[in-house]
């Protein structure tokens, strides 16, 4: 968390639900952040409220210790966390960051709040380093992280789930937090009128959902959104009684104990019973069954509320809330998942075919075009780190197939649909190219740290702190200007300009562009606005196949 000042007074913040008293952060930060952590903004969802949407808190008078980051929704994490956590099923909980201003500084300001990811069964609030980036930030503003239901408790779809109105419990949290930022937010500085959405991998793809959710004839309670390795489009997205939906539920009803046969209300009242421990190995049993497929068993679904249809076709009849929006992919989107041993064009094809079973053998076939064998001679896939890390020949392009088809093309989607309408409002697309490690290059998420400004990644190097801090000033600026990334000058005022995409201009800011110094390159450019088309066919080819794809 980082250490406080000797002698700083906690801050206190009073909300109907009671005191928060803080902490404020001044380790290796150049000016100290006022912190709220661990802080309710929902009743515990444990015993007879676990598996029920969230329910508002009572009003109180006592006093909240808020110094420490709350427990974090169970689920096996991806990568090592950022902090020490606790898990636990009492995870509703939010984090509020605000830069300790002069009394007379004190006008309302722009408010970020963070969506973390995690593939929707796992992940926490604490994975953003916040502190740093509002403390780095040379205009103010207030941030929030929260945790929500993940894995099970949060995504466990069937008919019976639909029958007991309990579908998408972890977005119902989203939504319901961000009400709580709307009725409370003000106590911490922040504009409920002036707030920005930012979210990565399964965090980008709820903001794709809230922004398709709303509307303009019904707008949401925020008003600009940073959309990054992940949309609604991303993968796929089924109704809640799909066949395979219904499989998932059958194999964690199997690994509870709890019977088939049972009617939707005797099943959630065993499974709300039964110890936290059973309900975490079963969803740990069932997540494993299924994730060397690439599927989760625990995931959103069509519920006819929070997502009312088919993502494509909500974004096809122009079903969305036109909002600015900032957003952008990673080079090699699929290379902390796809297995690096893969050695022969069978097992490429044999990956596709069972991670998109309803793709037709003609669409299998054009893969071979699209992402071409290098064991033909084709240059398009060859692999130095075959011989030099012993990664298999087959692994580069089925890389690039899984990521374009997961990742990039459903970003590029979003930035496609909500730039062509006459008069939309701005959206700019980004393409990280910093390689951090030599088998994973540029990887999904390797941003995460860049953009908050952390010295973890500024210490590196003068081009490492270059691209961060350029990433830094195109964020904060979106945040503190209407979604202006340009109008913040400040020490990166040198930062290239970045025009808006749109379907005529599909112009990209390149950040990293080149940077191969953590692997023994050079550091690139750290900032480049291009006209990129290397993705443009194998774009096309996903989005038309998205109807198939998303089933």
């Amino acid at each position: 968390m980082g250490s406080e000042s000797e002698g700083v007074q906690s801050p206190i913040v009073t909300l109907p639900q009671g005191k928060l008293k803080g902490t404020v952060q001044t380790d290796g930060l150049p000016q100290p952040v006022e912190c709220f952590l661990g802080c309710p903004y929902a009743q515990p969802p444990v015993g007879d409220l676990r598996f029920r949407p969230p329910t508002a808190l009572e009003p109180s008078i006592e006093t909240f210790d808020a110094s420490n980051y709350g427990k974090a929704a169970p689920g096996n994490p991806l990568i090592p966390p950022r902090i020490p956590l606790v898990y636990g099923e009492d995870c509703l909980t939010v984090n509020i960051f605000r830069p300790r201003l002069k009394h007379a500084d004190r006008t309302l300001l722009p408010v970020l709040v963070y969506v973390h990811g995690g593939a929707f069964n796992r992940g926490n609030s604490s994975m953003q380093n916040t502190a740093s980036m509002v403390a780095w930030s040379e205009q103010p503003f207030v941030a929030v992280s929260f945790n929500y239901r993940v894995g099970a408790l949060g995504f466990l779809p069937s008919r019976r789930s639909a029958e007991e109105g309990i579908l998408n419990l972890g977005f119902q949290d989203q939504r319901f937090l961000l009400h709580w930022v709307q009725d409370n937010i003000h106590a911490f500085g922040g504009d409920k009128n002036n707030v920005t959405l930012m979210g990565l991998s399964a965090g980008a793809i709820a903001i794709g959902h809230l922004i398709l959710h709303y509307s303009d004839d019904n707008p949401g309670p925020f008003h600009r959104a940073i959309i990054q390795s992940g949309s609604a489009t991303t993968r796929d997205c089924r109704r809640y009684d799909a066949d395979a939906i219904e499989r998932y539920f059958q194999d964690f009803l199997a690994a509870t104990g709890c019977r088939q046969d049972l009617p939707a209300a005797d099943t959630f009242e065993f499974l709300r019973k039964l110890p936290l421990s059973v309900i975490s190995a079963a969803q740990d049993t069932v997540f494993d069954k299924y994730k060397a497929t690439m599927q989760w068993a625990f995931r959103p679904v069509i519920d006819g509320d929070i997502i009312r249809q088919a993502p494509t076709e909500s974004w096809r009849q122009r079903k969305y809330y036109k909002i600015p929006i900032l957003t952008g992919f990673c080079s090699h989107e699929g290379s902390l998942y796809v297995d690096k041993t893969l050695s022969n064009p069978e097992q490429f094809t044999q990956f596709m075919r069972v991670l998109l079973p309803s793709l037709p053998d003609e669409d299998i076939a054009q893969l071979d075009a699209l992402y071409p064998d290098p064991s033909t001679g084709d240059p398009t896939y060859q692999d130095e780190r075959v011989s030099t890390v012993g990664i298999g020949p087959q692994f580069m392009r089925t890389e690039a197939a899984y990521g374009q088809f997961a990742l990039i093309a459903p970003v590029r989607q979003t930035a496609h649909y909500a730039s062509s309408l006459p008069g939309a409002p701005p959206v700019y697309l980004y393409h990280w190219d910093v390689w951090t490690t030599l088998l994973n290059g540029a990887a999904h998420a390797d941003n995460l740290k860049y953009e908050t400004y952390d010295r973890e990644t500024t210490s590196l190097s003068e081009a490492q702190k270059e691209v961060s801090g350029m990433f830094h000033a195109y964020l904060t600026s979106f945040i503190c200007n209407d979604g202006d990334p340009n109008k913040l000058r400040g020490r990166y005022k040198h930062r290239p300009e970045w025009r808006p995409y749109t379907p005529d201009q599909p112009l990209t800011m390149v950040l990293g562009k080149g940077n191969r110094e953590l692997v023994g390159g050079d550091g690139g450019i750290p900032a480049e606005l291009v006209h990129e088309t290397c993705y443009d066919e194998q774009c096309k080819f996903w989005w038309e196949r998205t109807p198939i794809t998303q089933q």
